[in-house]
C-alpha cells in the first residue's frame, strides 16, 4: 500500500509554493486592487476576468464560475491530478523531498502515477539529449546543421537522437527503476513479442513540454529512406500527453506571450526554433493536430484576453494553396479570441526555418512584423480565385466572399469589412455590397434556425451594382435604356456611321467593337467594319445601307435582329440640324470615347485598389502612371465633346 504524505510536508508545500506564482504559470494575472490579482478563469469560458487571486491569504475564486481554493486545488483541476499527485508536482517544483507516513521515505514507486510518468519522461529527454553527439546521430547533426541549428542551438531547445536499437530506451530507463508498464502508458514504448519496443527509433527527437516546463512527450523526424513511417511522428494519447492541449514552445514562450500581449503560431518544431533564434520569442506550434479550442484557451489565459482590441495572435502559413487552407480553417476558430488575429505569409512560400536560414534572422522578424488581419487574408484568399477583370468574375467573388465578411460577430468590424470589399472589388458601391453581406448574414441566421442537416439555400443571383457596365459574354439581356447617356451615344455614333459615314471618317473605324457596351450595337459596329468600315461607305446613301442589310443578316441570331436596328437606325434623324453635324459628329465620338476611357479608368482603380503598393510597387507604379495619362486623355475628350456640341 502507498504511503500516506506527512501533514507536516504537506503545510511545508503548500508554505513553498506561493499561489500568484504558480497560478501566474498558467494565466497571466494583472493587479486589481487590494492585494488581489485577477486574469481569465482557466475553468469556463470568459471574455472578462472574473477569476481572483489573494496572495497574502493563499486563495483564488472564480465569481463567474464558483471554483475556488489553494494552490493544492488548483493544480488538482487544472492538471487533472489526485490530491497526492498534486501534492507531489508542487513539491518536485519548489524541490522539497516527500516523507511518507508509512516508513519514512518512500521510493519512487510509491509516488503518484503522474509523477513517475513525468520522471520517466524526463529521464528519456536526458538520455535522447546524450545520444545526439554519438556517432550513430550523425545524420541528425547534419539534419539540423542543414537547417541552421548548432549544437548550442540543440542543447537550448533539448534536441536529442533516438537509437535504432529496439529498445535501447527501454533498457535504459528500466535500469532506472521504471517498470516496463510505466513505459508503456507514457507512451514511450510499445508492447513487443519479446517484451517492450521503443516507440522512436533511428529519429531526430523534440521534447514536448507542458507550460510548467515537465517534458510531457516526444516529436520524432524520420531521417533514413528506409524508415516507413511518417515524416513525423508523435507521443499518442497518454495521462500527460492531450495532443489537442499541448503548444509546442509554450513553456519557453509563456513569459514574453504575456509581457508582448503576442503570440505566434507556427507549423513545426524548426520554425518554433527558427523564431525563438531570431528574435520572435512568442512562438509557438501545435503538435501533430490543427490549432483548435483547447489551444485557444491557454492562448486567452496569457494573453489576458478579454474585452478589447490590444493583443496579437499572427498565424504564419506557407504561401501556397494548402497554407491559404490552413488559414481558412483558422478564421473558424479565430473569432474565439477577444484580439487581433493576423496572418504572416512570405510570399515565396518559405516557412521561418528556411527563411533565416536563406535571408537571416532580420527577414524572419520583417516576415512577422508584415502580418495582415486574418479577416483580410481570408477574404483575399478567396477573392483570388477569380478573374476580377471581369463583371461577371467580380460578381461571382462577392457572393463567394460576401458571407466570410457575414459571419464577423462584430457589427461595427462587419461594415468595415464590407466596405473594403467593396473596394478590393473596385464595385464602388458600398450600398450594393453591404446589401449582399445582410443577404448572406440572414441566410446564414436562416440556417442555424434549421440546424444541422439542413441545405442551405443558394444565394440570389447578384443585382448589378449602380453605375457598373455590363461586360464579359455578350448575351441575351434586358432591352437598353434609350435615355442612358452611354446607349444614346452609341446610337447616335451609329447612326451617323450609316446615316453621314464622311462626317466620322477614320476616327469612327479606330474606336473598335469594345467601346460599345450594348451587344446588338457591338455586332452593328462589326457588321460595319466588315463592309469596310466608314472609309468604304462614301457618300452612304441606299447603296451603303443595303450592304449593311445584307452584312446584318449573314450575322444576326436568334438573340438580336440586327437587319432592323440598321433599318431603324437608317430612318431614324439624328438629334442635330443639318447645319450642325458637323460638329454634332465631333461631339458624338467625343462623348463616346470619353464614356470608353471612363470606363477604363474604373478598371485601373479597381485594380489598383487591389494591389499591395509595398509588395507590388512596379506593377501598383505602371497602373498609377496608366491612371494619369487615362484622366488627361479623358479631360482632352471632355474638352473636345463640350466645344463641339
Amino acid at each position: 500500500m502507498a504511503g500516506r504524505i506527512s501533514d507536516e510536508d504537506i503545510a511545508l508545500v503548500r508554505e513553498r509554493s506561493p499561489i500568484a506564482e504558480v497560478i501566474g504559470e498558467h494565466i497571466q494575472l494583472r493587479n486589481a486592487g487590494g492585494g488581489n490579482l485577477k486574469g481569465l478563469c482557466p475553468f469556463h469560458e470568459e471574455k472578462t476576468p472574473s477569476f481572483n487571486v489573494t496572495p497574502s491569504r493563499g486563495y483564488y475564486y472564480c465569481f463567474g464560475c464558483g471554483e475556488g481554493g489553494d494552490v493544492i486545488t488548483f493544480i488538482r483541476k487544472i492538471e487533472n491530478l489526485s490530491f497526492t499527485e498534486a501534492v507531489e508536482r508542487l513539491a518536485q517544483r519548489a524541490g522539497i523531498r516527500l516523507r511518507y507516513v508509512q516508513g519514512g521515505y518512500v521510493p519512487g514507486r510509491e509516488q503518484g502515477e503522474r509523477t513517475r510518468l513525468l520522471a520517466a519522461h524526463r529521464a528519456a529527454a536526458e538520455f535522447y539529449a546524450e545520444q545526439l553527439t554519438t556517432p550513430e546521430a550523425a545524420p541528425g547533426r547534419r539534419f539540423l546543421a542543414g537547417r541552421g541549428f548548432d549544437r548550442a542551438d540543440a542543447e537550448r531547445f533539448g534536441v536529442g537522437y533516438a537509437p535504432a536499437a529496439w529498445d535501447a530506451l527501454s533498457r535504459h530507463l528500466i535500469a532506472r527503476g521504471f517498470t516496463v508498464q510505466e513505459l508503456i502508458k507514457g507512451g514511450l514504448a510499445k508492447e513487443g513479442r519479446r517484451g517492450p519496443v521503443d516507440r522512436f527509433r533511428g529519429r531526430l527527437i523534440w521534447p514536448i513540454r507542458d507550460i510548467v516546463g515537465d517534458v510531457i512527450g516526444f516529436g520524432a523526424r524520420k531521417l533514413h529512406d528506409s524508415d516507413d513511417g511518417p515524416k513525423y511522428l508523435n507521443t499518442p494519447e497518454t495521462p500527460l500527453y492531450r495532443k489537442s492541449q499541448v503548444l509546442y514552445g509554450i513553456d519557453l514562450a509563456k513569459r514574453e506571450i504575456a509581457k508582448r500581449g503576442q503570440v505566434v503560431i507556427v507549423e513545426g518544431y524548426t520554425d518554433v526554433m527558427a523564431c525563438h533564434l531570431a528574435g520572435v520569442p512568442t512562438a509557438v506550434a501545435t503538435c501533430g493536430t490543427a490549432f483548435g479550442e483547447e489551444h485557444i484557451k491557454i492562448l486567452r489565459r496569457l494573453l489576458f484576453d478579454q474585452a478589447e482590441f490590444r493583443g496579437e495572435v499572427i498565424f504564419t502559413f506557407d504561401g501556397d494553396e494548402a497554407g491559404q487552407r490552413a488559414a481558412l480553417r483558422a478564421f473558424q476558430e479565430e473569432q474565439r479570441f477577444v484580439t487581433q488575429t493576423f496572418v504572416a505569409v512570405q510570399p515565396d512560400g518559405l516557412d521561418p526555418c528556411e527563411l533565416r536560414l536563406e535571408r537571416g534572422d532580420a527577414a524572419v522578424r520583417d516576415l512577422i512584423a508584415s502580418r495582415v488581419p486574418l479577416f483580410a487574408f481570408a477574404i483575399r484568399s478567396v477573392l483570388s480565385r477569380y478573374d476580377l477583370d471581369t463583371n461577371e468574375g467580380r460578381l461571382a467573388a462577392l457572393d463567394a466572399a460576401a458571407p466570410i465578411v457575414a459571419s464577423i460577430k462584430d457589427p461595427g468590424l462587419r461594415k468595415a469589412y464590407a466596405v473594403d470589399l467593396d473596394r478590393w472589388l473596385g464595385f464602388m458601391d458600398e450600398g450594393f455590397v453591404l446589401r449582399r453581406v445582410q443577404q448572406a448574414a440572414a441566410r446564414q441566421r436562416a440556417a442555424r434556425r434549421r440546424g444541422p442537416g439542413h441545405a442551405q439555400p443558394p444565394a440570389e443571383p447578384a443585382a448589378r451594382p449602380s453605375g457598373a457596365p455590363p461586360g464579359g459574354a455578350r448575351r441575351q439581356q434586358a432591352r437598353p435604356n434609350p435615355a442612358d447617356p452611354a446607349v444614346r451615344l452609341e446610337a447616335e455614333a451609329l447612326k451617323l456611321a450609316i446615316q453621314r459615314p464622311a462626317l466620322l471618317g477614320p476616327e469612327f473605324d479606330a474606336l473598335g467593337a469594345e467601346v460599345f457596351t450594348v451587344p446588338e450595337h457591338a455586332a452593328l459596329y462589326e457588321v460595319i467594319m466588315a463592309a469596310g468600315g466608314t472609309a468604304a461607305a462614301g457618300p452612304g446613301g441606299q447603296e451603303w445601307v443595303d450592304r449593311l442589310l445584307q452584312g446584318a443578316a449573314a450575322a444576326g441570331s436568334a438573340e438580336s435582329d440586327l437587319t432592323g436596328l440598321v433599318t431603324r437606325l437608317a430612318v431614324e434623324a439624328p438629334f442635330a440640324d443639318a447645319e450642325d453635324e458637323e460638329r454634332y459628329g465631333t461631339a458624338v465620338l467625343a462623348g463616346l470615347q470619353e464614356i470608353a476611357v471612363g470606363r477604363a479608368i474604373a478598371r485601373v482603380k479597381s485594380r489598383l485598389q487591389r494591389l499591395n503598393p509595398v509588395e507590388e510597387q512596379q506593377e501598383y507604379n505602371r497602373l498609377f502612371g496608366e491612371l494619369i495619362a487615362l484622366e488627361q486623355q479623358r479631360r482632352v475628350l471632355r474638352e473636345r465633346a463640350t466645344g463641339a456640341s
